[in-house]
């Protein structure tokens, strides 16, 4: 792995010139048109991790041509790479991500804020879609054949690749997130460019190397590192661009749409959720029940310091067991080890961000406000960073914003159901529609339950696993499409339907 533009997140003081060429254009790595840098902070103390290539309009325009004509080329463009081929690069790609994977988790670790355990499981996961994306188009037949009706005509479906795809991707996962869209566009015979988190790139730029070691033609991946204004917005509205699918916030999400309206090009959006996790009294009937379902809801909330879209952050627990469950709660809650992710058994890292510090705090003063009651954490600890301790909110209902609006943070809200009606008549009580998980001994209200609850994925007795080959998206405002899966790999996909008669004749519609 080249680490000449990530080297100063091991310690070195001084940003080289090499540091500052981020930006991948025709396969080759380049410094921003404007000259523009960005400093990359360590949210553990807010030094300087490294310096990035700040790029802009311009930058995407030479992005956006370079996947152009990488995929308008001749008969050795991209596009027409056989299958096997294609394949098989997305295995090498797979086999650097575990060669590279101590230094990969690691910086991952450090650019989000993560410990160092999830930044290795992210790699791994990285290259189960990989690994996925290669079994699954090679397994593809040759297209479906249609029953025309006649034998002297052959009719057949085909799926070509959709063309220049714009790959936006969030700050809270950057790796993963970038190759759930880069391995199904490669898959599929497209070529892209890349826009990652202007303050998490860092891995995303060393699976842009990867790539390249691993033989991808120059021109197919581009790298394009800045803010979403003017580099996201561009590459949502240039006409040159075919697909634009985009992970992240809802605003920002309504923003891609527009400007992608008037080219009308593909849109695909994973906008985040507000995700229950509603539990049972029965699954507490038993102390090992008991202990699982507590265990569980801090994994649903506090993993990543609660930032990720799928998070359990919404606690919807039965009555009887409401109390000793939130008490045991907030119990280990507040025994939640945060500090670097990297220093040995840390559980929770930072905050990303010092506005996402802030932002935090604003949810919880409002909950507060509201009437909420906490129960454990509701402040910063002493020291550097943007360390907030993990929060439990009790007494909470539904007309609270924290209890509405994604706090993408380390907080917890309870709220309280009677019967399995209110149970999922909450869940449901959400402009988004995510993930959600159910907790209970009981098989058929399990079944019952996950069928009436509007939500993308549904766990039964678990929370936040998911499969490459099963579909990922929400319902609601929480996306258009899917990652992951068949459908995944579908949505980087044009479909054609080939009809060809094999015994052409006159018809003689017309007289003449």
């Amino acid at each position: 792995m080249t680490n000449d533009r990530i080297r100063h997140a091991n310690g070195r003081q001084n940003a080289t010139v090499a540091e500052q060429q981020t930006i991948h254009v025709g396969g080759e790595w380049r410094s921003a048109v404007s000259g523009a840098t960005r400093d990359i902070l360590d949210p553990v103390d807010a030094t300087t991790l490294a310096v990035v290539a700040e790029g802009g309009a311009e930058d995407a325009d030479a992005a956006v041509a370079a996947a152009r004509a990488a995929f308008d080329g001749g008969q050795g463009a991209w596009p027409r790479t056989p299958v096997a081929e294609r394949a098989a690069l997305l295995r090498r790609v797979a086999a650097l991500l575990q060669r590279d994977r101590e230094k990969i988790g690691l910086l991952e670790s450090r650019d989000a804020g993560k410990t160092l355990e999830e930044g290795r499981v992210d790699v791994d996961c990285v290259t189960d879609a990989f690994r996925y994306f290669a079994d699954l188009v090679v397994g593809e037949g040759g297209g479906r054949v249609v029953d025309a009706g006649s034998p002297d005509v052959h009719s057949v479906v085909v799926h070509e690749p959709v063309g220049v795809c714009a790959l936006i991707t969030p700050w809270n996962y950057p790796l993963l997130q970038a190759s759930w869209k880069v391995a199904p566009a490669l898959a599929a015979g497209n070529t892209f460019v890349l826009k990652p988190s202007e303050i998490t790139p860092l891995t995303t730029v060393v699976l842009i190397e990867l790539l390249t070691e691993a033989g991808l033609p120059p021109g197919v991946a581009n790298l394009v590192t800045g803010p979403g204004d003017p580099v996201g917005a561009r590459l949502a509205e240039h006409a040159d661009v075919d697909l634009v699918s985009f992970t992240g916030g809802l605003v920002s999400g309504t923003k891609v749409m527009r400007a992608a309206a008037d080219t009308v090009k593909k849109v695909a959006l994973e906008l985040g959720g507000k995700n229950p996790n509603v539990v049972f009294a029965d699954a507490c009937a038993t102390d090992e029940g008991f202990d699982t379902a507590v265990d569980q809801a801090l994994n649903a909330a506090f993993i990543h310091s609660g930032q990720v879209c799928s998070a359990g952050s919404r606690l919807i627990v039965e009555e009887p067991v409401r109390e000793r469950f939130v008490a045991e709660l907030a119990r280990r809650a507040e025994r939640i080890r945060i500090g670097r992710g990297t220093d040995d058994g840390i559980e929770c890292g930072p905050l990303v961000s010092a506005q996402q510090l802030a932002r935090t705090e604003e949810y919880v003063a409002s909950a507060l406000a509201e009437g909420a009651v906490l129960r454990a954490g509701g402040e910063r600890p002493d020291g550097p960073g943007y360390f907030y301790r993990p929060t439990v909110l009790d007494h909470c209902h539904r007309a609270m914003r924290v209890v509405r609006e994604e706090v993408f943070g380390p907080v917890l809200t309870v709220e309280t159901f009677r019967t399995e009606d209110e149970a999922v008549a909450l869940a449901n009580d959400t402009e988004y529609g995510l993930a959600g998980g159910v907790w209970t001994a009981d098989p058929g209200r399990a079944r019952r339950v996950a069928g009436r609850l509007r939500h993308g994925t549904v766990w039964i007795n678990d929370f936040h696993p998911y499969l490459p080959q099963a579909e990922w998206g929400g319902f609601g405002k929480s996306g258009i499409g899917r990652e992951l899966g068949p459908s995944g790999l579908a949505e980087y996909r044009e479909t054609k339907h080939v009809y060809q008669n094999l015994a052409p004749r006159p018809v003689r519609w017309f007289a003449g």
